[in-house]
C-alpha cells in the first residue's frame, strides 16, 4: 500500500487577510518544495489528489487567494492580479519558503511570474500545466473574453455568466474525451465557493484586470530567458482557453523544458493524475543540488 502523507490546513493572517492553506509534511527535513498556484475558479482542493500521490515524499503547499476557497479578505480589499500576487509573496515570506518550485496553472501563472520577478532567487524550477504566458496560448474566445471592458453593454453579464453552475461545469469537462473520469466533487465545491458572498464581485473584477497580464507577458518571457529555470510542461493539449500552441511558446524561451501533452482540457490533473505525478516526482528528483 502506498504511503499516504500527512496533511495539514492552516490560516495565517497577511496583512489583514486570513490567507488558507493545505501542506504536506513528508519525514525528510530536507525534501523539495512545491508551490501549488491554483486556479479560476477553484482553490487549493484542486490538488487534493496530487497531494495525495506526492506528498510523503515532497512538501506540497498550496493557498487559496483572496475570494477563492476558504481565504477570507476584508471588506474593501482590491481585486487584481498584482494584489493577489502580494498577498500570496506575503505568505511566502511569512512560513519561511526560501527556495522551491512553482506549480503555475491558470491564475497561478500571472501571480507566479509575478513572484518570480520579484523573487527571482527563490525559484528553483517550474511546472507548468495549462498557465498561460504567450499570446500564442490564447484561444479566439480567450481573446474575445480577455477583451471585454466593464463600460461595455452585457460585459458584466457575459462575465457573470461564466460563474454558475454551467459555466463552472464547462470548464472542467470540454475538451475531454470522456467526462465520467471528472468526479463532480471539484466543479460543485468550486461553486460553493463562488456563490459565497461578494467573490462573484471579486471574480468579475479580476476578470476585467486579466488583460494586465497579457500586458506583461513580454517581461514573463524576458524573465525566462534570462533565468532559464529547469521547467517541466504538463498541458491539456484541448483547453478551451489555453489551447496546445501555448504550451509550445515556452521551448523558444526555456528550449530545455520538457514538454508532455495530455489529451484532455483545462483541469488536466482530473483526467491524468496517474501519469503527470510521475513526470512531477521525477523532475523535483532530477533539479541540481542546492535547488
Amino acid at each position: 500500500m502506498s504511503r499516504l502523507p500527512r496533511v495539514h490546513h492552516r490560516s495565517i493572517d497577511i496583512d489583514g487577510v486570513e490567507v488558507a492553506y493545505r501542506e504536506s509534511r513528508p519525514d525528510r527535513a530536507d525534501a523539495p518544495v512545491l508551490l501549488l498556484l491554483h486556479g479560476f475558479p477553484s482553490a487549493s482542493h484542486q490538488f487534493r489528489g496530487l497531494i495525495d500521490a506526492l506528498g510523503a515524499d515532497y512538501r506540497l503547499i498550496a493557498p487559496d487567494y483572496p475570494g477563492f476557497g476558504r481565504t477570507r479578505a476584508p471588506e474593501g480589499f482590491e481585486y487584481t492580479f498584482d494584489r493577489l500576487a502580494d498577498v500570496v509573496e506575503g505568505f511566502i515570506d511569512r512560513i519561511g519558503l526560501h527556495r522551491f518550485t512553482m506549480y503555475v496553472f491558470d491564475f497561478g501563472a500571472p501571480i507566479g511570474f509575478r513572484i518570480a520577478e520579484r523573487r527571482p532567487d527563490r525559484i528553483t524550477g517550474l511546472v507548468v500545466q495549462n498557465g498561460n504566458a504567450y499570446t500564442e496560448g490564447l484561444s479566439e474566445a480567450a481573446r474575445d473574453f480577455i477583451a471585454l471592458r466593464r463600460e461595455q453593454p452585457d460585459a458584466e453579464a457575459t462575465v457573470r455568466g461564466l460563474l454558475t453552475l454551467d459555466g463552472t461545469r464547462f470548464q472542467y469537462e470540454a475538451g475531454v474525451a470522456d467526462p465520467s473520469l471528472i468526479a463532480p466533487d471539484g466543479w460543485l465545491l468550486d461553486q460553493h465557493y463562488l456563490d459565497l458572498p461578494g467573490r462573484k464581485d471579486a471574480q468579475v473584477a479580476l476578470a476585467f484586470d486579466y488583460r494586465s497580464n497579457v500586458d506583461r507577458y513580454e517581461s514573463w518571457q524576458a524573465w525566462l530567458r534570462e533565468h532559464t529555470p529547469p521547467t517541466l510542461i504538463t498541458w491539456g493539449a484541448k483547453d478551451p482557453f489555453f489551447p496546445e500552441p501555448g504550451a509550445r511558446a515556452y521551448l523558444a524561451d526555456v528550449p530545455e523544458a520538457e514538454l508532455h501533452l495530455f489529451d484532455t482540457g483545462h483541469f488536466a490533473l482530473e483526467t491524468h493524475l496517474p501519469e503527470i505525478a510521475p513526470l512531477i516526482a521525477s523532475f523535483l528528483d532530477r533539479l541540481p543540488a542546492g535547488h
